[in-house]
């Protein structure tokens, strides 16, 4: 996963863990604890860590900036496509 996406992903989670969202704290210390050069989280993680921020997103609509909730929303969708693209079947070149 791109360094970029987990350090924003990681500041967002922050704020979820303050908002008390459920299930925040997990991927909050995952992402947090992830070094330099290993961004490398198992799928159940970042789909929750997604979970948490669209849901942070949702309770900070009304109260963030536009670019700021847009910025929050990119990054839970970053990870959501991540996950996803783990789970999705290798295409083979095959019999189309």
């Amino acid at each position: 996963m791109p360094a970029p996406v987990c350090e924003q992903a990681a500041q967002h989670l922050e704020h979820a863990v303050q908002k008390a969202i459920d299930g925040a704290a997990t991927p909050w210390r995952a992402f947090r604890g992830a070094d330099g050069d290993n961004f490398a989280f198992s799928v159940p993680v970042v789909e929750q860590a997604a979970g948490c921020l669209l849901v942070l997103a949702a309770e900070s609509a009304q109260s963030l900036r536009p670019s700021a909730l847009r910025a929050l929303i990119t990054v839970a969708l970053h990870l959501r496509d991540a996950a996803e693209a783990v789970r999705r079947p290798v295409l083979t070149s095959g019999a189309w």
